[in-house]
């Protein structure tokens, strides 16, 4: 592949990856809500799966191809920009509100995943048996969330809770099918190109993959969930826009993870270990520490997330891009 290949298909892949992402959400939310199903179980689940199809296609993708700096560093990478670029531009836009018992709830989750996930990359690979573990814990998150989604109901009165957080859809079910139908489709073709084009870039300008997929593939793999969340921000609906994030990022880790090392082991590469996996659990404590303190995230909170995201890209082009432009100077 030349350098001509890569200058479209990269930015075209990104782009089936965010049109499909929103189709998928879209299409399943809205055949979700014709099941009955209460919306506030739809956002834990079919948006924050919806959101993150796009890294689940790309990591399997890269781990298929024998590329597991692009595979981990994906995800390891999507789970810091969710963190720190997309709730702090969603910030920005408008403070968000988070309860502290669902920050409590679902943000324990994310510690407990994120915690276990800093274990199992300095375990050095993660193989079948680890990628059916935390394939069972996402089952378990599921089922609790659906539990304790019955038992908010029967206190609201038989009204499904959180009706409020996701708007109405006047969408044909037929039609809601065939878009997240149609979703997947583009998730699937511009995560081969996203991979592919990332590969061929990072040996074409002498580039460690595990810096591309920490970078350019995770930001890529990002945008499903910096569209749905600002998207909310813009419409004040701010508890699914955190409540995305959450998912997201406990469904990276067990579900992406898990599905992928189950289809091919992954070996961790020595940088994530070193450092990506440290600066994703930081991330994880300072959300969580704005996120518990006066039960929203302002706009100068969402500010500082923003400047340690532009830092943390900062160190990794001075670690990884850095030292080869001075050995071609």
């Amino acid at each position: 592949m030349d350098l001509g290949a890569i200058s479209w298909q990269l930015p075209a892949g990104i782009i089936m990856l965010t049109i499909g992402g929103d189709l998928l959400v879209r299409g399943a939310v809205r055949v979700a809500t014709a099941l009955n199903v209460s919306r506030l179980l739809i956002g834990i689940t079919l948006v924050g799966f919806g959101t993150s199809l796009p890294e689940m296609v790309t990591s399997i993708r890269a781990a298929l191809v024998g590329s597991p700096g692009i595979a981990v560093g994906n995800i390891v990478g999507s789970n810091i920009a969710n963190l720190l670029l997309v709730i702090g531009a969603a910030a920005i836009i408008y403070p968000l509100a988070t309860p502290r018992d669902s920050v409590m709830r679902n943000g324990g989750m994310v510690a407990f995943a994120t915690l276990l996930l800093v274990g199992i990359v300095h375990y050095g690979v993660i193989d079948r048996a680890i990628g059916g573990l935390l394939i069972g814990l996402l089952i378990l998150y599921f089922v609790y969330c659906y539990v304790h989604d019955r038992r908010m109901t029967a206190a609201n009165g038989g009204k499904p809770h959180g009706d409020e957080d996701i708007p109405e859809s006047n969408i044909h079910v037929v039609l809601a099918l065939l878009m997240a139908i149609g979703g997947v489709s583009l998730i699937i073709f511009g995560a081969r190109w996203l991979v592919d084009s990332s590969i061929e870039l990072a040996r074409f300008y002498n580039i460690s993959e595990t810096f591309i997929g920490l970078t350019v593939v995770a930001i890529g793999t990002s945008l499903p969930e910096l569209v749905t969340t600002i998207i909310a921000a813009l419409r004040k609906q701010t508890a699914i826009g955190v409540g995305n994030i959450l998912g997201s990022n406990i469904q990276n880790i067990f579900g992406i993870l898990g599905v992928t090392a189950i289809i091919q082991p992954i070996e961790i590469p020595e940088q994530i270990m070193r450092l990506d996996i440290w600066i994703m659990t930081a991330a994880t404590a300072i959300f969580l520490i704005f996120a518990y303190t006066n039960a929203r995230l302002s706009r100068f909170e969402g500010l500082l997330l923003i400047s340690a995201y532009a830092g943390y890209i900062a160190l990794l082009t001075y670690l990884d891009v850095l030292p080869v432009l001075t050995r071609e100077l």
